[in-house]
């Protein structure tokens, strides 16, 4: 009887050890961050960043592959059906975690029930944007063009954010605009570039290095107040708006069910990584303001924000049927 009670006290302990000595190990292959849009992307530019270094740190490739697609949902709903054993993560969105549930009929994943959260790794305004040559120098510049000639003026929209910000410029007064959706920030850009949008609405990060490299001129950006992330770029709030305000963000996530001593593993590397004083300098460079915090607070975040921007995406007439 006591060999017996040996026995299954050892097997007791094995099974429940064994998710904590796999945490200790973690990670002893190849992690792959899936990023649901296009390469050069904001979140993009942020995953590839933190990926090195959580390679450097925990000592195996992470690895950024893009599934981008219908707004961020088809890379989205692949992490979601992954495996959840810390091996495929997601750097999540406030278009996936947020908006999307609200203006797609269907996204093949719930955000709270499919997902855990890791980490609130940044967040940034939009961007509106136009090139050197246009003759739109401000938002009343754009305002005047749409009034005279309706829909005369093309938006390109490469997010679910970017359509917001679009859908909400209209609904508070820069009526007449003709949004074109992208499935990313290079499409999009190209016809920006080529003149076959007059406008942009992008990610700070996405659209920084042209507007350093004066390919192209920003217009307004969508914080209240202009961003230290773009010196000297006006916000749409302070240009005829007052209260507009999006701010978007970039959350990483993994599978539900993965093991909570991998998701406290993550957390912990990405908090002593976002901690360097050289790597927050560096994601202000990318057009970043870094983030930080525990899993429990980037849920409660994601809640607030779901909240927040249902009522005003229904007022919007955007809510899906």
């Amino acid at each position: 009887m006591k060999t017996l009670r040996l026995i299954a006290a050892l097997a007791a302990y094995a099974l429940f050890a064994q998710p904590v000595a796999a945490a200790d190990s973690y990670p002893v292959k190849p992690v792959r961050i899936i990023v649901p849009y296009q390469a050069g992307q904001g979140t993009d530019v942020a995953a590839r960043y933190l990926a090195e270094d959580l390679a450097r740190t925990l000592g195996q490739p992470f690895i950024v592959e893009n599934r981008p697609g219908a707004g961020g949902n088809i890379g989205t709903s692949e992490a979601a059906r992954s495996a959840p054993d810390g091996y495929t993560l997601l750097m999540g969105t406030n278009g996936t975690h947020v908006l999307n549930q609200y203006m797609y009929a269907s996204t093949a994943f719930d955000p709270e029930k499919d997902f855990e959260p890791i980490m609130l790794v940044s967040s940034f305004p939009m961007v509106l944007l136009t090139t050197p040559a246009s003759p739109y120098a401000n938002l009343a510049d754009l305002q005047n063009a749409a009034k005279a000639k309706p829909d005369s003026v093309n938006v390109g929209m490469p997010s679910t954010t970017a359509r917001l910000v679009f859908e909400l410029l209209k609904q508070q007064g820069v009526a007449s605009l003709r949004g074109i959706p992208y499935k990313g920030s290079a499409t999009a850009t190209t016809d920006l570039l080529g003149g076959q949008v007059q406008i942009g609405i992008d990610t700070v990060s996405a659209a920084r290095s042209f507007i350093v490299g004066g390919k192209l001129r920003a217009l307004a950006v969508t914080s209240l107040k202009e961003s230290a992330l773009l010196p000297g770029v006006n916000s749409v709030a302070t240009q005829g708006l007052p209260g507009f305000q999006v701010i978007a963000w970039n959350g990483l996530y993994a599978p539900k069910g993965t093991p909570p001593a991998v998701v406290q593993k993550l957390n912990a590397e990405l908090t002593k990584i976002l901690a360097r004083p050289e790597v927050r300098k560096r994601l202000l460079e990318l057009g970043h303001e870094p983030g930080g915090g525990t899993p429990g607070e980037l849920a409660a975040f994601a809640r607030s924000e779901r909240l927040k921007w249902e009522p005003l995406i229904v007022q919007a007439g955007l809510k899906a049927e």
